[in-house]
């Protein structure tokens, strides 16, 4: 017949604990080493000085892409209208090379106002996957960024994994 082993619960000093009733205690050997404890990460901060420097370099790339289109849409004025067949096919090309970069510099005008409605509201710097901080670093360096890397490595994964098909 086998024996089996019971279990008892005591909790002594606010300590619950289960001990073997009947089997011999484990003893502890000495050469045994807790584990390193690994200090928490320290909390990203959102200073106030980030947040303006952050603005500042909104609002030059938003005025900078403002004058790129300006210009772009006054070369594209300027062109003759004129010419053989060659010629109005390099002319249509020329649109619509400037229609993409213009829905390019459109979306990065939208991202950046974006941005800087994000300052206004009090939720800059916050990534949208994973509602953490952003590193400062990375606002310093895309001002416009809704996603940490984390967020940004989630975010790819995820297209990827949908984009199959």
């Amino acid at each position: 017949m086998s024996q089996m082993t019971k279990t008892k619960v005591t909790k002594d000093s606010g300590k619950i604990s289960a001990k073997e009733v009947g089997a011999p205690m484990a003893k502890p050997t000495k050469s045994a080493k807790p584990a390193p404890v690994m200090a928490a990460p320290a909390p990203i901060q959102i200073t106030e000085e980030l947040i303006k420097e952050c603005k500042a370099k909104l609002l030059q790339a938003k005025s900078e892409l403002l004058n790129r289109v300006k210009e772009a849409r006054h070369d594209l004025n300027n062109d003759d209208k004129g010419g053989d067949e060659a010629d109005q096919t390099v002319r249509v090309l020329a649109e619509a090379e400037f229609l993409n970069q213009h829905e390019r510099m459109r979306n990065q005008l939208m991202e950046i106002e974006s941005a800087l409605g994000r300052i206004e509201g009090g939720t800059f710097g916050v990534c949208e996957e994973t509602e953490e901080m952003i590193e400062p670093e990375r606002l310093r360096a895309i001002p416009w960024t809704r996603l940490s890397i984390e967020g940004a490595e989630i975010r790819e994964s995820m297209n990827k994994r949908f984009a199959r098909g």
